[in-house]
């Protein structure tokens, strides 16, 4: 299937027609359900070695055995990767088996209904989103860069539009200061500002870095922590993508698009999209990273 003909109702078997990723080592964050898991049995049915991290590594090894069930030659495996604490971030790092790493899909994410914070006391969506993907992305960048054609792909949303600016004065929230659509959209638009903030940083050491927004409201675990937002999540399901559709646009950045079309870009429907004026500032993205670094030297990161 040609680029032109890829959009909204696209899968990941349109989308991988024809590609063959035989050798490739991704990562697939949050990949134990939803869109996560459908890129990762994308990437693995397509011949990538794939590792599922996942903050349960039962769920993990549940979501391994369900993708070798449909895919029997499958090279899956699953590592235990709770983004909420640095200290679980820095011993997935410690076991992954793969000395260089090809893609990196920063998947994971969710929505609280109420204020609760990572063991380093940051607001948990953007300590998961956000923070936990930085100090992943940090501890693997020796790994990435060794590929020499490397990508990291962060899975936003169009939720990053709302707030229109990051107000660093309320970033993260407090527990005084929270909203969940807040949160929401403080770590969506971290997602973009970080994603072309790297590609600046380490674009000419032949990393590719791009964001998406995968759809609205498809079926997945994104709503665990809100009741209200699971329910309409079910509700609406018949008229969203499927989890495979969601995956699609995260399937061609990571495995189809071409490297100089997914730098510093922002995808929608396996096309390149606008994202919003405060994701292009790179004043913030840097203030954005400077505050990052700075998270990482408190705790014990380099």
């Amino acid at each position: 299937m040609s680029e032109k003909s890829l959009g909204s109702r696209s899968s990941t078997a349109d989308v991988l027609s024809g590609v063959e990723l035989t050798g490739k080592k991704m990562i697939v964050t949050g990949a134990n359900t939803g869109i996560g898991f459908e890129a990762a049995r994308a990437f693995a049915a397509a011949g990538a070695d794939v590792v599922l991290a996942c903050r349960s590594i039962d769920k993990a090894r549940d979501a391994v055995a369900g993708i070798q069930a449909r895919h029997p030659d499958a090279r899956a495996q699953g590592l235990a990767l709770d983004l909420a604490s640095v200290a679980s971030v820095k011993r997935f790092c410690d076991e992954l088996p793969f000395e260089t790493i090809d893609v990196l899909v920063c998947n994971a994410g969710l929505v609280p209904d109420r204020y609760q914070e990572t063991e380093e006391g940051i607001e948990l969506c953007v300590g998961v989103c956000h923070y936990g993907h930085f100090v992943l992305s940090r501890l693997l960048l020796d790994r990435l860069l060794k590929s020499g054609d490397a990508r990291v792909v962060m899975v936003s949303s169009e939720s990053h539009r709302s707030p229109a600016q990051l107000d660093f004065d309320r970033f993260p929230l407090s527990r005084n200061t929270f909203s969940t659509l807040t949160a929401y959209g403080q770590a969506k638009l971290c997602n973009v500002l970080f994603a072309n903030e790297l590609q600046r940083r380490h674009g000419a050491e032949g990393l590719s870095a791009c964001s998406l927004h995968p759809g609205a409201l498809i079926t997945t675990e994104i709503g665990r922590y809100s009741g209200l937002l699971g329910l309409l999540v079910r509700l609406v399901s018949p008229f969203t993508k499927n989890p495979d559709q969601g995956a699609a646009t995260t399937v061609y950045c990571a495995a189809r698009a071409a490297p100089e079309e997914i730098q510093g870009s922002y995808f929608s429907h396996c096309a390149k999209v606008d994202s919003s004026r405060a994701a292009n500032d790179p004043e913030v993205a840097r203030r954005l990273w400077a505050l990052s670094e700075e998270f990482c030297r408190a705790h014990g990161v380099s």
